[in-house]
């Protein structure tokens, strides 16, 4: 069974060019159908009945995953059983391949504009890791970057005087995206006075590094991220990600059109960008339910009365 799911996979990375993070997201996810065998007591893929797919269905979602991971969880096995019936190592049961479970409407986790200002806005401190810290997330909040884009920038993507840099994407897809004069300021601070510090006299192409002088990985950003919010008195959960949707959802709060937003953000489709109109068309019915006049007389007559 494992060998399958190890052959499936190099065959995602090799053959169709899928992104290292999205093989070890299926990896996961697979791990979830191992799992669910193994309590089941089946040890052959081949085993896969259409009772047995129904009830690794329900196990799924009393998991408490979202509909999303859901989603993709049945994604990576239909592709599993898809690969090894094209190869002809087993017969798929016929209903597993079909149909995919509804999605319902998820908002993106936000940063308001007045948490951003604070988390940018920390004061500065002396040494250089301060200096770099602040410079990765003015940059991540300034381009909408997924941090995956963000630790693996190199020297030659930034072009400072210019104020754009180059992101490459999901597929290696690349896109050029502008940097706002603030995140220009502390980028090329951190370049002249910090990063050599950091190098010292090894040689590397990345543009964040770690006291060693290695690239910065997605996890090590992640908890400069979370220190740094505690440090602005943010209290809710904080991630990376949600610094794209603040950024993405601030342009569109500020007059951006969607296109352009789309564009930055590095999107395939408008409609994965649109999601963020649903978050702008929830704060104005906020703003209408506080300030609509008629109800405010309302609340004034019943107070009378």
């Amino acid at each position: 069974m494992q060998e399958c799911i190890d052959e499936y996979l190099t065959m995602l990375q090799v053959e169709t060019g899928c992104a290292a993070n999205t093989v070890a997201a299926y990896r996961r996810d697979l791990r979830k159908l191992v799992d669910f065998f193994q309590q089941e007591g089946v040890t052959d893929l081949q085993a896969l009945t259409k009772p047995l797919w129904i009830q690794f269905l329900g196990s799924l979602k009393t998991s408490g995953l979202s509909s999303s991971s859901i989603a993709r969880c049945l994604a990576a096995v239909r592709g599993l059983y898809k690969h090894l019936a094209l190869s002809q190592r087993i017969n798929v049961v016929e209903g597993i391949l079909k149909g995919t479970p509804k999605q319902w409407a998820q908002l993106p986790k936000l940063l308001s504009e007045a948490e951003v200002t604070r988390l940018l806005d920390l004061p500065a401190l002396e040494q250089r890791e301060d200096r770099r810290d602040a410079a990765m997330i003015e940059l991540l909040y300034a381009t909408g970057l997924r941090v995956s884009e963000l630790v693996t920038l190199e020297m030659a993507d930034l072009n400072l005087d210019v104020g754009f840099l180059q992101a490459t994407g999901k597929r290696d897809k690349q896109r050029i995206v502008p940097i706002g004069d603030k995140a220009r300021e502390l980028v090329s601070n951190y370049i002249a006075s910090a990063r050599p510090a950091f190098i010292k006299k090894r040689t590397s192409s990345a543009l964040f590094l770690t006291r060693l002088g290695r690239a910065m990985s997605r996890q090590c950003f992640w908890k400069i991220l979370k220190d740094r919010a505690t440090r602005a008195g943010i209290t809710k959960p904080i991630s990376p990600h949600m610094l794209r949707h603040s950024f993405a959802t601030h342009l569109l709060d500020h007059g951006a059109d969607l296109r352009s937003v789309q564009m930055m953000l590095g999107h395939t489709s408008i409609a994965t960008t649109q999601i963020y109109t649903h978050v702008e068309h929830t704060r104005l019915k906020k703003v209408h339910d506080s300030f609509f006049p008629r109800k405010q007389r309302k609340q004034v007559n019943n107070a009378g009365s």
